[in-house]
């Protein structure tokens, strides 16, 4: 289970941002309200790139708060999909788990599945300019998927696609949510999202 526990964060501007919601293991839930509410912030103080100035978030009853980013149960899909232009798909998975780009064999097959699984086992050697907006999402989600983490995180990861694009990533994260039994939380302002992947609502 996530437990985000009176959890708050003011920005230096004075704007605050609050939180307090728990979600199940292996369920989903949706952060909606308008553009400024704070679903970001949440999102990025669950993946620890924000500090809260109290409150507490817990994984499976364990507190996050002390761990480093990279040490979180949980990978983060942003909106822009966050690839690097100059490396190929295979290394911008590889990036995500080692950041020399040193895998083991076993992480080398684990970025070969995840690719596969998002229907791009062709596209390893391709980089991110030459790809559709489309690809270039589930290169990201690939690479989400290639660290194996329970617990994932989305920030409005279907606003910039059309609506065939959008429906298509919906489809896929709803059987991978349930094959790899993930734990989802979604930020978005979009009723629809929440309800295509059966997400419990949480407003900000």
């Amino acid at each position: 289970m996530l437990e985000v526990e009176n959890l708050f964060f003011q920005y230096p501007r004075g704007a605050c941002v609050r939180a307090h919601f728990r979600a199940a293991a292996g369920a989903a839930c949706a952060l909606m309200g308008a553009s400024g509410a704070g679903k970001s912030t949440i999102l990025n103080l669950i993946a620890g790139l924000l500090t809260p100035a109290r409150g507490d978030i817990r994984f499976h009853g364990r507190s996050l708060l002390a761990d480093k980013p990279a040490a979180r149960p949980l990978t983060y899909l942003l909106q822009s999909g966050n690839l690097f232009a100059h490396l190929t798909v295979r290394e911008n998975l590889a990036i995500g788990l080692h950041p020399g780009m040193k895998l083991t064999s076993e992480q080398n097959r684990a970025v070969e599945r995840a690719l596969a699984r998002v229907s791009l086992g062709g596209f390893a050697e391709r980089k991110p300019p030459s790809l559709s907006g489309g690809q270039r999402q589930r290169v990201a989600l690939a690479r989400c998927l290639a660290r194996d983490r329970p617990l994932l995180l989305l920030d409005e990861p279907f606003s910039a696609l059309d609506q065939n694009l959008r429906e298509e990533m919906l489809a896929l994260i709803r059987e991978l949510r349930r094959d790899q039994k993930l734990t989802l939380l979604l930020a978005t302002h979009r009723a629809q999202d929440a309800e295509e992947l059966g997400a419990e609502v949480v407003e900000v």
